[in-house]
């Protein structure tokens, strides 16, 4: 393994979009969603531990969330495990995480990844990681990986790619943030368009030149030993610097891609019965029901007749039946909870 090459896991956020299964205090990331034995950060982390030495691979998360990592992944050092007193999006926790790379190992090449997503095809992920990895240190740019997608997801990010290219890296002409279906629906007819796979490749020194060029103003609140997240702006690496940069290029990858950012990509994601159920550990028994997802705790049984392309997800002390596709509408529902009950059920 090549010792200049590092890893970021995002493992901080609150996976708002898969409740009532992800909740505040047990996001997506600490979850086992295929009964492997296996939550998403775990599978992350040995996924990335056989690219990138495991003594290179850090960990980002919320204060709140520090305990449970540690208790996942007892064999991550305590220095690599980088704890955010405030939730600030990904852009300030990046900042921060490069900085301290930087000071350990100013010729580091960068992987940043979420910690939530599911890779089928583990050979192709690895040469596509690796690939991107060489053409990172080589070259002074930022590389996000592409995904084709096969279908007009709401819930995913798109890159527009330009003609302009170098080998099988393309420039980027615009990214469209998590459009409206009919927009979606015509991005999967050219060729384009491609998914945010949200797994950034850069140099250390390519990353943080950016932050100073773009954004400056974080630059000394997170460049310290003791970072003032609490000072520093609420915003995404993908608003704050990848819409910005005119470096940023889009590597082209197919190894099995799925964000678990939604109930419908988990769908597209989970083995299937002979009605294009998708039952997740959950005791069920349904009647003329086809393409739905059921996900209810373990000890209670669900009886279902007559649903099609719905979602019942139940967990602790919420109950949610809906139409598994409309991803606005979740959304909708997720902030009413908040706004009419508080924190009580998120």
């Amino acid at each position: 393994m090549n010792n200049n090459y590092y890893c970021i896991i995002m493992a901080g956020g609150m996976g708002r979009r898969f409740w009532p299964y992800s909740r505040k205090n047990l996001p997506k990331q600490f979850l086992d969603f295929f009964g492997t034995g296996q939550t998403l950060l775990q599978q992350t982390f040995d996924r990335y531990k056989q690219i990138i030495p495991p003594t290179n691979i850090y960990i980002t998360t919320h204060k709140d969330y520090k305990q449970l990592v540690c208790e996942l992944l007892p064999e991550l050092p305590e220095e690599q495990l980088i704890v955010e007193e405030e939730r600030r999006n990904t852009a300030p926790s990046i900042a921060y995480a490069s900085h301290i790379i930087q000071q350990v190992n100013p010729n580091a090449t960068i992987v940043v990844a979420p910690s939530d997503h599911l890779i089928l095809k583990f050979e192709e992920f690895k040469e596509a990681i690796l690939k991107g990895l060489d053409f990172a240190s080589k070259n002074d740019i930022l590389v996000t990986l592409g995904i084709k997608p096969n279908r007009p997801d709401t819930g995913y990010g798109y890159i527009q790619i330009d003609e302009e290219k170098e080998g099988d890296f393309y420039k980027v002409k615009t990214f469209i943030e998590k459009p409206a279906r009919e927009f979606a629906e015509i991005f999967i007819q050219s060729d384009e368009f491609y998914w945010n796979s949200g797994i950034f490749v850069w140099h250390v020194n390519t990353i943080l030149k950016a932050f100073h060029e773009i954004m400056a103003e974080i630059c000394p609140r997170v460049e310290c030993d003791k970072p003032d997240f609490t000072s520093c702006p609420n915003i995404s690496i993908d608003y704050s610097i990848m819409e910005k940069a005119n470096n940023v290029y889009v590597q082209l990858c197919d190894f099995g891609w799925a964000d678990l950012g939604t109930w419908e990509s988990l769908y597209d994601a989970s083995p299937k019965d002979t009605h294009q159920n998708v039952i997740i550990h959950s005791n069920t028994l349904l009647y003329n029901c086809k393409d739905n997802i059921i996900s209810i705790p373990e000890g209670q049984l669900a009886v279902i007749q007559g649903l099609e392309g719905y979602l019942v997800a139940a967990s602790d002390n919420a109950l949610l039946i809906c139409k598994k596709d409309d991803q606005d509408a979740m959304r909708k529902f997720i902030n009413d909870v908040e706004m009419k009950f508080g924190e009580k059920y998120s």
